[in-house]
């Protein structure tokens, strides 16, 4: 039986935001959408974590929104990141999504504040009742400081513009219990463990690895899908260095930026309190994309 998010299935790429002289760089974001549209991926999620929102003021987050959406003109899904601490200004940003033409919404649980159980209920029911708009809750405790447990999940399904859960917090148990007890779609919040969650019942990753490596990642999944289980996990062993060792040098999105620029994609810019990568880092982070070839895919 298909799941409420199975729309979303497959490869979603959180894209980074890229910056010129300390302002988004358009025309790179436009070039960011074009090359993932021509490699097959099946949803964008701008302004997340790794299109750095924490940094953007809230004009430049609606104009990124609006731009993508444009850019992308029906070709690919767009699921923005318009998540909040704030209820209020969560709900802004997600009808601001909806008006310029999103298909889903990927909303952070609220951070900082640490809400109860109760609270994360009212926060995605409030924006489930106001925006018909497919919700992807995101769980990441690492970043917001509290868990959205299962139970509180199995009341959020109860709503039905709550559709997706993109899972970060590095638990199997608990992707296992909101599978079991919800007719949730489950994507993977963590590239290294996307095979294990497809193994229990995900249907696709929101990749920041996907930024560089798009088609490694679509053929995980494509394998998966077919039933060649012993081809995704060689594309799993195959990713799964490039995720530890370039992914692990730093908080993302800083080693992924670092990548795009390498791989001339991207100015790397990064906006304070992010910080570029060290010269040792950046060493290692060379080593980890000419291991995995794509440094001299683009050097021959």
């Amino acid at each position: 039986m298909a799941r409420k998010g199975s729309d979303f299935s497959g490869l979603s790429v959180a894209i980074v935001t890229p910056f010129k002289d300390g302002e988004i760089d358009f025309a790179m974001l436009r070039r960011q959408v074009e090359f993932q549209i021509e490699a097959g991926t099946h949803c964008l999620c701008p302004v997340g974590t790794t299109g750095e929102s924490p940094t953007l003021s809230h004009d430049e987050h609606e104009r990124v929104i609006a731009e993508v959406i444009q850019y992308a003109a029906g070709r690919i899904k767009i699921m923005p990141g318009t998540g909040s601490n704030s209820t209020r200004e969560a709900l802004r940003l997600t009808r601001w999504a909806k008006k310029q033409g999103a298909d889903a919404a990927l909303v952070v649980a609220p951070y900082y504040n640490k809400p109860t159980q109760e609270g994360f209920f009212q926060h995605y029911r409030a924006l489930a009742e106001d925006v018909g708009l497919p919700i992807c809750v995101y769980n990441i405790p690492g970043r917001t400081a509290k868990n959205i447990e299962p139970e509180t999940f199995a009341r959020l399904d109860e709503l039905p513009n709550i559709a997706m859960v993109k899972e970060a917090t590095g638990s199997l148990d608990q992707a296992s219990q909101i599978l079991g007890t919800t007719k949730l779609s489950l994507l993977s919040g963590d590239d290294s463990l996307t095979l294990p969650l497809l193994a229990i019942g995900g249907e696709g990753v929101v990749s920041v690895v996907g930024n560089i490596a798009p088609g490694d990642m679509l053929n995980l999944l494509s394998a998966f899908d077919r039933g060649d289980w012993l081809t995704a996990q060689k594309w799993h062993n195959k990713l799964f260095p490039l995720c530890r060792d370039l992914l692990g040098l730093a908080t993302n999105p800083i080693p992924i930026k670092a990548a795009m620029a390498e791989l001339g994609r991207d100015s790397g810019e990064l906006r304070l309190p992010m910080t570029p990568l060290d010269v040792k880092q950046m060493t290692a982070l060379r080593a980890a994309l000419a291991k995995y070839g794509l440094l001299s895919a683009i050097v021959v």
